[in-house]
């Protein structure tokens, strides 16, 4: 069976600690989608590297990042002229976090501040058919707008605009469904003194008590990156 190859662009990378410890976010996907069905190639946009070609992969996937898709950088406005390109040769694209909110910005949504602050660790979210998933979050942007043509498929009680999904085009997810508890522990670890101080201190334990619903999400993931639906 020939294998589907995915483009995975980062702009942005784990802390330093953390990739050198579990892997940077490619690797998380990796990990999380498995590789019966894909090859992976990984293109580093936060150091300036876009593909030359819509067709270098079958399907693309934009990771998390630290930075704001509101913030004006260098690679922002290439990489938003991929997403409508990948968009118009009916490429299927998934973006997650970070990834969720530039497709949203490319594609004419809004992208701002979560007015209640910090959304992290295990959330819970109404999803397609009515399905509840928990899945761990790590953000204070959101999506506020989403674009037109776009449905609005997921939603949390602090994320009205969750997931979004266009067939055979794109597929994306507010929260982060490659992360595990280990590895949002990392961030924690690495990145926590920017967070409020009660928020830092339950958060661990509300890792370490709360199963996660990732492989449901992935499920969908794969379904999509193959087909161009959810499958349900």
């Amino acid at each position: 069976m020939t294998k589907m190859p995915i483009g995975i662009l980062l702009p942005g990378h784990a802390p330093e600690g953390l990739a050198h410890d579990k892997g940077d976010y490619d690797a998380c996907f990796r990990a999380l989608l498995g590789e019966t069905d894909f090859t992976y190639r990984i293109w580093d946009v936060e150091a300036g590297e876009l593909p030359d070609d819509i067709d270098a992969a079958a399907g693309w996937l934009i990771t998390g990042s630290r930075h704001g898709a509101y913030e004006d950088h260098p690679w922002r406005d290439p990489l938003e002229h991929f997403i409508r390109a990948a968009r118009s040769a009916v490429r299927p694209l998934v973006g997650i976090c970070f990834g969720h909110q530039i497709i949203a910005r490319a594609l004419g949504g809004e992208v701002k501040r979560a007015d209640v602050g910090w959304i992290l660790g295990p959330q819970t979210y109404r999803g397609p058919a009515d399905q509840r998933f928990t899945v761990n979050a790590w953000h204070r942007d959101q999506v506020t707008r989403a674009p037109s043509g776009v449905e609005v498929f997921a939603e949390g009680e602090n994320c009205p605009i969750a997931g979004m999904f266009e067939r055979e085009r794109l597929l994306t997810f507010q929260p982060h469904p490659e992360f595990d508890a280990d590895y949002v522990s990392g961030l924690l670890a690495e990145r926590g003194a920017a967070l409020p101080e009660a928020m830092r201190k339950s958060l661990p334990d509300r890792i370490r008590e709360t199963a996660l619903d990732r492989s449901f999400v992935a499920a969908l993931m794969r379904q999509f990156l193959k087909t161009g639906s959810l499958g349900l």
